[in-house]
């Protein structure tokens, strides 16, 4: 069984010297200017106080030796006021709520951003944040679509921040050594992974439009996506099933699976992408995406990865809700957030670790001593005191697949794609499903 407990983890720290490294390069002179001093807590805003956030509640108080909340912001008055108040058994004090997170923004003290927004405020939001001088840690997906992905590396490498995705198994404990142990060649050459995801979600109905609920800024909430009426089956959490906001399941959860996946394999883009994908429960609903889709994504070299992902169908086909199922040459391991199992070619089990503490998987919010972990590591690394666990790029690869695999169902086609780039070789899906559509006075700019 691993020993080291996640608060042993929490406690180890880089020391702070010339030519640290960072994101997998050394500290230039030019970076220092992002580190905030070493022993200093930081001021963070949370910018999206829904479930996501929640989440991160318990987290926050456990590292409040390292943090001030500064600000907590949502376009919704009765959920950030409700989100403010719930901080103070956690952190001791309730911080101000805002609305409009440009007015935290504006505000010289805040440090850095943790974007837990809708999908679609995930690029556009983060831009903002860094052109501001905030460092950014923004909840999964990266980006509402590929050209977004692209936005991001432009952005940091201009304005030099550091910006983390919340990929929380990066900070696993039993994931990181299983992975590394399969790099070094515990279960032989590597070929395949079959990621999955299986819930049951239920009829979200037909929706209405109704007057916008009072204390709730429709208009903002939309931001940077093309102005609709407001229906009253978009809110809370539906808005993931509409294209304006949201990247459909695959976004929603596969893009943690993902990134594991690409981590075990070591693989950058795909060549060939071959997606089958659907509607099939509640039909007559006004979901407007696929609720099971099982896409394969080919590389060279001939590694593979399968996504398998069941919204609205609770059977766990591979023994667990969500994880990911390595084949290789010489045996098979199963990697969840809760542990990782080893079999041999017979099947059999041979190894089993579990995390030190368990986390939460498909319950709203997936919080867990995981998320506290990637928290930290994040601090840590705008303190300049710790690499952080996963870089930019890495999570740019990641998100990537997410689009690749809904470009594939809208378009209704196998995709060729250059293994370098990433980029789509159909030259005329590529120009449709790159980017996107933005509200006027929203696009993104350098």
């Amino acid at each position: 069984m691993n020993t080291e407990s996640r608060r042993d983890f929490l406690k180890k720290t880089g020391a702070v010297a010339t030519g640290i490294a960072l994101g997998g390069t050394s500290i230039s002179a030019k970076s220092y200017r992002r580190i905030i001093g070493a022993n200093e807590r930081l001021n963070l805003a949370v910018i999206g106080c829904y479930r996501r956030a929640g989440a991160f509640r318990g987290s926050f108080g456990e590292l409040k030796d390292h943090l001030n909340i500064a600000y907590v912001c949502d376009v919704v008055k009765e959920r950030r006021d409700a989100y403010a108040a719930s901080l103070k058994e956690a952190v001791g004090y309730v911080p101000p709520a805002v609305n409009d997170f440009r007015e935290v923004l504006a505000d010289e003290k805040v440090d850095a951003v943790f974007q837990l927004t809708p999908d679609h405020w995930h690029g556009p939001g983060s831009y903002m944040a860094m052109k501001a001088g905030k460092h950014v840690y923004v909840e999964k997906p990266l980006s509402h679509n590929p050209h977004e992905g692209d936005l991001f590396l432009k952005f940091r490498d201009r304005y030099d921040r550091l910006v983390m995705m919340g990929t929380q198994q990066r900070s696993q404990l039993s994931a990181r050594k299983v992975i590394k142990e399969i790099h070094d060649g515990l279960i032989g050459k590597v070929y395949h992974v079959v990621a999955h995801y299986a819930n049951q979600r239920g009829s979200i109905g037909n929706g209405t439009v109704v007057p916008v609920p009072g204390g709730f800024d429709w208009d903002l909430f939309q931001g940077p996506a093309p102005r609709e009426v407001f229906r009253d089956i978009y809110f809370d959490y539906n808005w993931h099933w509409f294209w304006p906001w949201g990247t459909g399941e695959t976004g929603n959860n596969a893009t943690h699976e993902f990134d594991v996946a690409r981590w075990v394999l070591q693989v950058e883009h795909p060549e060939g992408v071959f997606c089958n994908a659907g509607k099939y429960h509640f039909v007559d609903d006004d979901w407007t995406m696929y609720d099971t889709m099982d896409v394969t994504f080919t590389y060279p070299g001939g590694k593979s990865i399968r996504w398998d992902g069941k919204s609205r169908t609770n059977y766990h086909t591979y023994g667990s809700d969500r994880g990911n199922v390595v084949f290789g040459s010489e045996g098979t391991v199963t990697i969840t957030r809760n542990g990782f199992k080893q079999f041999d070619l017979k099947g059999k089990l041979v190894r089993e670790e579990n995390e030190p503490s368990r986390s939460v998987t498909t319950a709203a919010g997936g919080e867990g001593d995981i998320t506290t972990s990637h928290i930290f590591n994040f601090l840590q690394a705008v303190r300049g005191k710790e690499k952080p666990n996963v870089s930019l790029e890495e999570s740019v690869k990641s998100t990537h697949l997410v689009h690749l695999a809904n470009i594939a169902y809208r378009a209704g086609a196998s995709l060729q794609c250059d293994p370098v780039t990433g980029h789509i070789l159909d030259r005329e899906v590529m120009e449709r499903y790159w980017s996107r559509e933005y509200e006027q006075g929203w696009e993104p700019e350098i």
